[in-house]
């Protein structure tokens, strides 16, 4: 028995965006009329490099990466809207696409006519869209305003009239680019249900989005794109967090460029040669989520021996406030020798932070105070949760309730 046909075929798919610059040597006349005269190509921007990928019919699949990452650019290939600069892009059975606001509408006529035009474009019969027009204004919310002007129309608005229109045209493939970014919460959770109602369909869906929770919790499958290039394709949870990965090592790189601008001070009769955040296991971090252990490691130098001597860091917010300070003094570690290279290790058994991004300061000093080596803002790092919460504490902690009241879900 031979597999189905792939929903979606993209295969060596490459996009070059051409850029062209006013040519050197025009004549009397162009350069009388503003310089058009002859342009050269100048090179140009590689959107797309060398990219292949099947989705199979039924198949939910999320897009994530970093902006100018090429997302935008394969939504639009997989629309017929560009076409590759190499390889080859197929799309099995009718198709809708919402990727930008309002993308499609004219302004200045109404959203009835407007609901008209597109379900028509979509390939709709006149009969078919008037069987789904009270369902698609009420899926947008425009009841009131369906006789005004798109042009006097919200963002929001007018994107949730563009997917009400494409999820109600019956699509065997909808296209989909950050369509929850700019809609109310109402509408985030109408969105979600019509998601759900197309995979119970069998039909397939590919969107791209930043929330990647919600990539996780809504695809079976996403793809990854850096640069151009596609850089992971797998099960969803996976893909998010090898990309979650990556941009956290990236801003721990940038904070440790950054870092240090706060200032260094000592006699320099011992250094502090790095400071790093590191995970539980002992892996350098930039990112670690409320409630999971963590280390600081100081790695310090003694050129002579050393028998007054405290190492210490502090914690704060980027504001300035400080969270949390010790050294080993405060600890009761009483010093009896520093000689050469050290290696000093604070663990965290459980660092309950609120969500943020924070700064630590570190120092090797004397037991009067006096600094050998004080580094401010020697590195920063982010802490994520799963839930908000003010201020900088983020403990473990569990609601509960009786009498006369009562939550849904």
């Amino acid at each position: 028995m031979s597999a189905p046909r792939p929903a979606i075929a993209v295969a060596g798919v490459s996009k070059l965006y051409r850029r062209y610059a006013r040519g050197a040597h025009g004549t009397l006349k162009s350069a009388l009329l503003g310089g058009r005269g002859p342009r050269r190509e100048d090179g140009g921007v590689v959107a797309l490099d060398d990219v292949s990928f099947a989705v199979a019919p039924g198949e939910t699949l999320g897009v994530v990466g970093a902006n100018g990452s090429g997302k935008s650019t394969l939504l639009k290939l997989l629309a017929g809207i560009v076409r590759p600069t190499r390889g080859s892009v197929s799309v099995a059975g009718r198709l809708a696409a919402l990727l930008e606001l309002g993308a499609g509408f004219h302004p200045e006529i109404s959203g009835r006519e407007n609901v008209e035009i597109t379900g028509l474009l979509l390939g709709l019969s006149k009969k078919e869209i008037a069987a789904r027009f009270d369902a698609i204004v009420a899926f947008a919310g425009i009841e009131a305003f369906l006789d005004a002007p798109v042009k006097t129309y919200s963002s929001g608005m007018a994107v949730r009239l563009g997917f009400a229109i494409a999820a109600h045209s019956d699509p065997d493939v909808l296209l989909v680019d950050e369509v929850l970014a700019v809609g109310d919460e109402a509408f985030a959770h109408r969105a979600l249900e019509k998601f759900a109602e197309f995979e119970r369909a069998g039909k397939t869906l590919v969107f791209v989005s930043h929330d990647l929770a919600l990539v996780a919790e809504r695809c079976r499958r996403a793809l990854w794109l850096e640069g151009g290039r596609l850089s992971a394709d797998g099960p969803s949870g996976e893909v998010v967090a090898r990309y979650r990965e990556r941009v956290a090592a990236d801003e721990g790189e940038r904070r440790a460029r950054e870092a240090g601008t706060g200032g260094r001070v000592g006699s320099g009769v011992a250094t502090l040669e790095s400071v790093r955040l590191l995970d539980g296991a002992g892996r350098p971090a930039g990112l670690l989520r409320s409630g999971q252990p963590a280390m600081l490691e100081i790695r310090a130098r003694a050129p002579e021996p050393l028998s007054d001597f405290v190492f210490g860091v502090s914690i704060a917010t980027v504001s300035g406030a400080t969270v949390f300070g010790t050294n080993t003094a405060l600890e009761g570690y009483r010093p009896e020798l520093f000689s050469g290279e050290a290696r000093v290790l604070l663990e965290i058994p459980s660092l309950d932070l609120a969500p943020g991004v924070y700064a630590v300061d570190a120092a090797v000093h004397a037991r009067d105070g006096a600094p050998y080596d004080y580094r401010r803002d020697v590195l920063r790092f982010e802490v994520a949760a799963d839930r908000p919460g003010a201020g900088v504490w983020s403990p473990a902690r569990r609601w509960s309730f009786s009498g006369g009241v009562r939550w849904k879900g």
